[in-house]
């Protein structure tokens, strides 16, 4: 390749960073805090096991939207490093990237994983869909990322760059830990361990769902698993059409060349990726006529009239 396309992809991928990460922020943080208000004002989700995992899933995008959205989009979108401006900063950025990203994997896993426990019909499986135990689990998993974080917290550090010293970078410094954090973190915890849980859960579930109508349960609680279902269903899809690319490019990229295409492609399925954390909301809207009465009657009948009543 020549000079001049090896500085277009630079560019390219910069604008792509810039325009598409401003735009994942915006909506993601909406969403987010909309999904959150839904689940947390309605009883009936304060009372599902599953909409417990999903108000964790959406805080945990939530705050990694916040908190590390705008540090990828100056890093990669206008060049600049600011977590290379103290250790403090380098090991804090990488630390909470793992914390907030695991713990929404964890928790759209989890909420999978419950419907298919829930829709069996199996009555041993259908007792262990209950709030008790879906706080235990979510305790024990922010647990088990909180120590997990430790090696990114002790390892990521900032070092000179060795043509200029007086300019730092923050990498990590250890190189068994380089290799879980390649192979471990990123390829089996970020990619293929996620996706193929919410793929074998979600069509065990499909097959649940189809035999649903012909069990005797509640109507109201078959009526709120076919609703749960159908949104996690479809956000498992969604995230599996978004995560794969950036699972294919990770491992395609250690026979490619290292250069601006190489970075372009790799940059662009994270962006791809980052997705994950600003659909749920959008997904819920859009599938889910009874998420969209839930929607309207929390903001119009309740908070929009308590907000009249106030004034």
């Amino acid at each position: 390749m020549t000079t001049s396309s090896m500085s277009f992809y630079t560019y390219l991928t910069g604008q792509i960073t810039i325009y598409t990460g401003f735009t994942i922020l915006i909506f993601g943080v909406i969403g987010s805090l909309l999904n959150l208000i839904v689940f947390l004002s309605l009883q009936t989700f304060r009372k599902s096991s599953c909409a417990f995992y999903l108000i964790f899933m959406s805080l945990a995008n939530l705050l990694h939207l916040l908190m590390w959205l705008p540090g990828h989009i100056i890093i990669y979108g206008f060049e600049n490093d600011w977590s290379a401006t103290s250790a403090f900063l380098c090991k804090s950025r990488f630390y909470f990237f793992q914390l907030w990203i695991l713990i929404s994997f964890t928790s759209i896993c989890l909420a999978m994983i419950d419907q298919f426990l829930s829709t069996s019909s199996n009555p041993l499986l259908n007792r262990c869909c209950n709030i008790k135990l879906a706080r235990n689990v979510i305790i024990g998993s922010i647990i088990v990322w909180f120590f997990h974080g430790i090696p990114f917290a002790l390892y990521m550090d900032i070092i000179p760059l060795s043509f200029n010293s007086n300019l730092f970078i923050c990498v990590n410094t250890n190189t068994i830990f380089s290799i879980y954090f390649s192979f471990g973190f990123i390829l089996l915890l970020m990619g293929i361990l996620p996706l193929t849980v919410m793929i074998i859960f979600g069509l065990l579930t499909y097959y649940n769902v189809k035999t649903l109508a012909y069990r005797t349960v509640p109507l109201v609680r078959r009526e709120l698993d076919k609703q749960l279902t159908q949104m996690v269903l479809v956000q498992v899809i969604f995230n599996s059409i978004i995560l794969s690319p950036y699972i294919m490019v990770f491992i395609a990229q250690f026979d490619l060349p290292s250069n601006d295409f190489t970075q372009f492609l790799f940059l662009s399925s994270v962006n791809l990726h980052t997705f994950y954390f600003a659909s749920p909301f959008y997904i819920y809207m859009c599938v889910s006529k009874r998420f969209r009465q839930q929607f309207k009657y929390v903001f119009y009948k309740i908070h929009f009239n308590r907000w009249r009543q106030l004034t």
